[in-house]
């Protein structure tokens, strides 16, 4: 209520008009909003626009015309769904609104709440309308402490603070109710003791009363709608209903944010409810509204969690100043404020400083700047100020950053591949014209707009020149990926990211080594290669020529095809349990080298290996592998495996404990693998051949499930 006629006397509207907006925004915005938690009224960030417009048209019945204009203008953005450009709001501008509105709420409430009351509870602005400033003010206060308000204000913010720290904050009666009949309280009984503690009633909330024969219609004034005549009425209308539009979009992107629930307003619905709401606001004498951030931060930490609370608080609103407006009269003010500097402290508290400071540079400097802008200028001015600054941020980081170089090893050889941004504007084509020049010539260029869902079409021209003209003219193959068809850029891969008859004829076992070992290193890092699959499997559909025959465990945890970042057709991978090499698998390796030309046949055995684990536990045991698991075929493999497993250290292991067994199932796991090594060796004349003339390689290599990194070693 203080805030509803405070706003009214800052802009310089009749007092009651603040009310009238007050109940209309908590009954009928409340009711129409899709806001569980957001309160509408009179707005403080309004005040100076609509102080102006009064005084521009010359009198407060053509200004009421102005807001029912304004909310119609608002139904239509509501209607043609204007609300989308709350999405634009960066985060840390609205943070910064919250933890600026806090600040204007302690710097504002410090005067009041020690009963330093020239000004009003509605006037926000840094530049006051008596030619002193936020700072000022608190200056004169030290000079004008009036001993009654605040100890009244003095045993409110203690009553507060106890309230949050101890078990009363399980009492079912809300903190503020106690704040205000309790203050209400000290002061009737100061009153007795006369001056200096007596507090006057320009210390107390001033409700408009009405004298006797009179009714409370006489309050209400109505618009004067023959100023619908008059340009200056359309042209106000505009500009309060942009104002009021944007700081409701602002206001409950703000307060969504406070909402334990983290439950999202429909900004449509929003703009559709406020207008109405200020259509019947004007008709009848109010105010323009707003979604508000104060009235909706105090909502939430009073434990209002629907719309229920909103609609409640007007009808209270409506129904104490009609029925007891002389009881409200005797509330002071320094109580009410004691609520509104503890509200404006939660909402710019020390903790969400410390955590925009830990995000960065690109998220504290537009936090901070848009709360001193704010703080001292106003609401809507501070917030287009930290809009500026956070778009300066965005393109400056899109402007240093606008694209990613990566190069890719592919069998085929190296490719450039630059990843373009989410959004790439105008200015990023600088950047991108000189990445592609000083790729060499010979060389290739991948260019990805995978991730990209904006390219201007600056940029859109630059890179069809570089593909029609520059690109040949340097001798350079450019590829394409991830264009969308309106772009007029059709995807094409001409770099070869599979092994074809060509490639495999150029590979030795040195270099397939060291590709699967670049690969397992992209595998960790997560910067796979650029695959099209598509198109690998309508090339490999008629031949493949692979590089290596990788033999493999079953363990679901080791893929060799990801593991080692392959496409298709690039390996042949055999997998049996516990990388058994018996008859068929030795006819499988052989076919894979001496009839498809593979360079490398690499064992991959694996930490943590079940197969090996059975073994040990099986070995010199009682029990058959059968009987022990219910499996009827694998005393074969655990026999295999078996014969790398040492009997003193194992007993050894056995008996340290749990991590000792776990290591040395590992040392039998590479043990197996450097045996099977040997096996493959022993049993296959073709491929022993085929080592021995140096076409291809045997060696093993251990596959660590913790860390996803491969060891690749030669056995001899």
């Amino acid at each position: 209520m203080p805030l509803c006629l405070g706003i009214a006397l800052a802009s310089g509207a009749p007092l009651f008009s603040g009310i009238v907006s007050g109940v209309i925004g908590g009954i009928l915005v409340g009711a129409l909003s899709g806001s569980s938690t957001s309160v509408s009224g009179p707005a403080a960030g309004l005040t100076a626009v609509v102080a102006a417009q009064i005084s521009t048209l010359g009198s407060f019945e053509a200004f009421l015309t102005v807001v029912v204009l304004a909310g119609i203008i608002q139904i239509f953005l509501g209607i043609f769904r204007a609300g989308f450009i709350a999405a634009f709001f960066p985060n840390s501008v609205i943070k910064g609104l919250l933890a600026a509105i806090g600040v204007i709420l302690i710097l504002k409430q410090i005067p009041h709440v020690v009963g330093h009351d020239p000004d009003p509870e509605g006037e926000m602005s840094f530049i006051q309308a008596d030619h002193e400033n936020t700072f000022t003010e608190i200056g004169r206060t030290l000079f004008d402490i009036h001993p009654g308000a605040a100890l009244v204000g003095a045993i409110s913010l203690l009553i507060l603070i106890l309230w949050e720290r101890t078990r009363l904050k399980k009492l079912l009666i809300p903190a503020p109710l106690v704040v205000v009949v309790l203050g209400t309280a000290i002061a009737s009984f100061l009153n007795r003791f006369g001056a200096p503690w007596g507090i006057e009633a320009t210390h107390l909330v001033q409700v408009p009363t009405v004298g006797e024969g009179a009714s409370w219609s006489s309050l209400i004034t109505l618009p004067d709608y023959s100023q619908l005549a008059s340009p200056a009425v359309y042209l106000a209308a505009i500009t309060i209903a942009i104002v009021a539009s944007l700081e409701t979009l602002l206001n409950i992107e703000a307060v969504d944010k406070l909402d334990p629930h983290r439950r999202t307003t429909p900004a449509n619905r929003e703009l559709l409810a406020q207008g109405i709401g200020n259509v019947v606001a004007g008709a009848i004498g109010g105010l323009p509204m707003t979604s508000v951030v104060i009235r909706g931060s105090v909502n939430v930490q009073s434990g209002g969690r629907t719309k229920l609370a909103t609609i409640i608080h007007g009808l209270l609103l409506a129904g104490c100043v009609l029925l007891i407006p002389t009881w409200l009269n005797k509330i002071p003010l320094a109580a009410l404020a004691a609520i509104l500097l503890l509200t404006g402290y939660k909402l710019a508290s020390p903790k969400l400083v410390r955590q925009m400071w830990a995000e960065g540079r690109n998220q504290f400097f537009p936090f901070i700047i848009t709360v001193v802008a704010i703080v001292v200028t106003d609401l809507l001015v501070g917030i287009l100020i930290g809009l500026g600054v956070a778009i300066l941020f965005i393109l400056h980081s899109n402007f240093r950053r606008p694209l990613r170089r990566v190069v890719e090893k592919h069998v085929g050889g190296e490719v450039l591949r630059i990843e373009l941004a989410n959004q790439v504007s105008f200015l990023n084509r600088a950047v991108l014209e000189r990445t592609l020049n000083d790729v060499p010539r010979g060389g290739h260029v991948l260019l990805d707009a995978s991730r990209t869902d904006y390219i201007d079409p600056d940029v859109l021209d630059l890179i069809h020149d570089f593909r029609e003209n520059a690109a040949t003219a340097h001798g350079v193959e450019l590829s394409l990926k991830g264009f969308r068809e309106e772009y007029r850029i059709a995807d094409k891969i001409l770099f070869q990211d599979f092994t074809s008859r060509e490639i495999q004829d150029a590979l030795t076992p040195d270099i397939v080594i060291e590709a699967l070992r670049e690969g397992n290193k992209r595998f960790l890092s997560g910067e796979q290669l650029t695959r099209d699959l598509r198109r690998q499997v309508d090339l490999t559909s008629l031949s493949q020529h692979p590089m290596a025959v990788i033999l493999s465990c079953i363990d679901s945890r080791t893929p060799a095809e990801m593991v080692f970042d392959v496409g298709l057709g690039d390996v042949f991978s055999v997998r049996i349990a516990g990388n058994v090499a018996k008859e068929k698998v030795f006819a499988s390796m052989e076919f894979a080298c001496a009839v498809a030309g593979a360079k490398l046949v690499l064992v991959l055995g694996h930490t943590s290996c079940g197969a090996v684990s059975a073994a040990v536990d099986l070995f010199e045991g009682t029990q058959t592998p059968e009987a022990a698991t219910g499996c009827d075929h694998l005393s074969a493999l655990v026999e295999y495996i078996q014969q790398s497993v040492d009997s003193r250290m194992r007993l050894t292991a056995l008996a340290a404990g749990v991590d000792a067994k776990k290591a040395y199932v590992n040392d039998v796991a590479r043990e197996n693998v450097i045996r099977t090594v040997r096996v493959i060796r022993q049993n296959s004349k073709a491929l022993h051949r085929l080592e021995s003339e140096g076409r291809i390689k045997i060696i093993g290599g251990m596959y660590d499930l913790s860390s996803g990194a491969a060891e690749l070693f030669e056995v001899k």
